[in-house]
């Protein structure tokens, strides 16, 4: 590949950037700031932003601030899968030739001033590769890589993130305003790599595509989110064509370590199955992947989440019946703690008079150190007992801090959260650390993250039955669609390993 230097010698390709939008208003505008600095002829880029029925000024103002970006509204929410399928629906229209590459991008992302150019640039060297994208950074550890690119496994459908979470020190304490700036190879951090690599996906909220092989590939599957750009980069690859990620071209996106678990759940799981009947080994090791969400929807439903158990089997149930697209799909609302005086929330109520909080919950980040502070203030009578496991370190986030200390041993860490039952009226749970024994307590959960928190009643033994009997009726069809016998030898091994599962 041509070094930094040389990169502005080449010819310009002409680029349609496609940036599809939902109520981000200052996200997209961040990222059309970041699209000005770009080391690249204006007049050979042109930006068309797909607006999915926005509420807030997201329209307004992008016609305003920037004038000569194309925009194109529609009039529902059509999930990331529409709005992108909107845009090369457009890009398809527009006369051959007058677009060389289609450049996809999150409304979340913020790019690198070399980005695009490297991308091009890639892909103008190798004509046998179709598809380029960036290397993702967090936009919340900038320092800290999410992936560069990923392959695809096929025999459980799952996704291997290349050097996930991996930190790049060098850039520990740079400034965003600095890393976005600056030429950048992800390689020179990497023992005997090189400066791309072949892979099977790379993310949408990046990506480079030439623009008539985006034309005979097609839209994407109807997936409304998630796994939409998975199955696209398969499909082109299963084209005869050549997928590359690039370490000199960065951008920066919001962790999926900061997004808590939410509806997204539903379509991660019918998405990805739908995937891997197209693209992954057949057979029982659909079975397998099927297991594996419905244990997930167990466990969901073990730490006092039943709202997101049920709606991974409705995932499962829609796969198996083929059913695709936008799903209605109502949860009970999250609330922003931070948003609350202390004394609107769940600790100032006087039928809470023991509050148990795991080691898992960071006090400072989640903000509740100060909250409960004032609380003590206001109700002294309030017992805050702290949790750990024996041989754990004390880490006090609380003044005068009172612990009380569980077995490291699983089994008799649930014997320990078994005495403790019904003696607490209000438990916290990490939403980034679950600890599956804690329902087995009782009372009310308050799961929370660093920004929002939603409180369930731990729960109850029926209601794990009727959840139990879902999964086994669910995994039956599954049986069907993968042309597995339904005989009774078999309906008893199902129901044993659902039975194994459990114990």
């Amino acid at each position: 590949m041509k070094p930094f230097k040389e990169i502005n010698k080449m010819k310009y390709p002409k680029i349609l950037i496609i940036i599809v939008t939902w109520d981000k208003e200052e996200y997209v505008l961040n990222l059309l700031e970041s699209i000005e600095t770009l080391i690249y002829e204006k007049e050979h880029f042109d930006i068309l932003l797909i607006d999915n029925a926005s509420t807030d000024n997201t329209v307004l103002r992008v016609s305003k601030e920037y004038p000569k970006v194309k925009l194109i509204c529609n009039k529902e929410n059509l999930g990331g899968t529409g709005g992108f399928n909107t845009g090369l629906k457009w890009a398809s229209e527009q006369p051959d030739g007058k677009y060389d590459y289609l450049w996809l991008l999150d409304n979340d992302v913020v790019v690198n001033k070399h980005a695009l150019i490297e991308l091009v640039n890639l892909l103008e060297q190798n004509r046998d590769a179709a598809i380029a994208g960036s290397s993702m950074m967090q936009l919340d550890y900038p320092w800290r890589i999410n992936e560069i690119g990923s392959y695809y496994n096929k025999a459980n459908g799952s996704l291997i993130f290349n050097f996930h979470f991996m930190p790049v020190e060098k850039w520990r304490g740079t400034s965003m305003e600095e890393l976005l700036k600056l030429p950048h190879d992800l390689s020179d951090f990497i023992p005997d790599f090189k400066p791309y690599i072949d892979v099977d996906y790379v993310a949408a909220a990046s990506m480079l595509v030439r623009a008539d092989v985006a034309k005979k590939a097609g839209i994407w599957n109807d997936f409304f989110i998630h796994f939409d750009d998975v199955e696209w980069c398969l499909r082109i690859g299963a084209m005869g064509y050549r997928v590359l990620a690039s370490c000199r071209s960065i951008i920066w996106h919001l962790s999926s370590a900061a997004k808590i678990p939410t509806w997204v759940l539903y379509y991660d799981t019918r998405n990805s199955l739908s995937v891997m009947k197209k693209h992954g080994d057949k057979g029982y090791l659909i079975d397998k992947a099927v297991n594996y969400e419905l244990k997930k929807a167990f466990y969901y439903a073990l730490i006092g989440r039943l709202e997101l158990a049920n709606i991974i089997v409705d995932g499962v149930d829609d796969f198996a019946n083929g059913i695709t697209g936008k799903r209605n799909i109502k949860l009970p609302a999250m609330l922003n703690h931070r948003e609350q005086h202390y004394s609107e929330l769940p600790f100032m109520d006087i039928k809470v008079k023991k509050i148990l909080i795991p080691w898992t919950v960071n006090m400072i980040a989640t903000g509740l150190q100060e909250i409960l502070v004032r609380v003590k203030l206001q109700r002294p009578e309030l017992q805050i007992d702290f949790m750990k496991v024996s041989g754990m370190p004390e880490i006090i986030q609380f003044p005068k801090a009172h612990f009380i200390v569980i077995s490291s041993k699983r089994f008799i860490r649930y014997i320990n959260y078994l005495k403790l039952r019904d003696k607490y009226d209000l438990i916290l749970q990490s939403e980034y650390q679950r600890i599956i024994g804690l329902s087995l307590i009782g009372g009310k959960i308050m799961f929370i993250s660093n920004t929002n928190y939603c409180i369930r009643n731990s729960p109850k033994f029926f209601e794990l039955c009727l959840l139990y009997f879902r999964k086994i009726l669910t995994r039956w069809k599954i049986y069907g669609l993968t042309g597995r016998p339904k005989g009774f030898f078999m309906k008893i091994v199902g129901l044993s390993k659902s039975y194994i599962f459990t114990k």
